[in-house]
């Protein structure tokens, strides 16, 4: 199972130090993605958007059938609204 956690840090020139407690394993392998604090939240919602559109992967009958692959309900019949 794959958890997500955001954390802040400072790197000293050597070492990312976290600001607060990390409450990580030791000894695990982690993927660390790095995003400078001073970037975050100076885009704005278009341009976020603008970088997602277009980048989820479904069938090609997702925007048919949404409520089937969202909530389960069954499929609608072809022809039919």
């Amino acid at each position: 199972m794959t958890r997500t956690k955001t954390l802040h840090a400072v790197f000293d020139g050597k070492v990312l130090k976290p600001e607060e407690i990390a409450d990580l394993e030791p000894n695990v392998r982690y993927l660390v993605i790095i995003e400078r604090k001073e970037a975050m939240g100076k885009q704005s919602l278009w341009n976020v958007l603008s970088e997602f559109s277009g980048t989820v992967e479904g069938p090609e009958d997702w925007s048919e059938e949404h409520d089937h692959y969202l909530y389960g309900v069954p499929n609608r019949e072809k022809g039919r609204r």
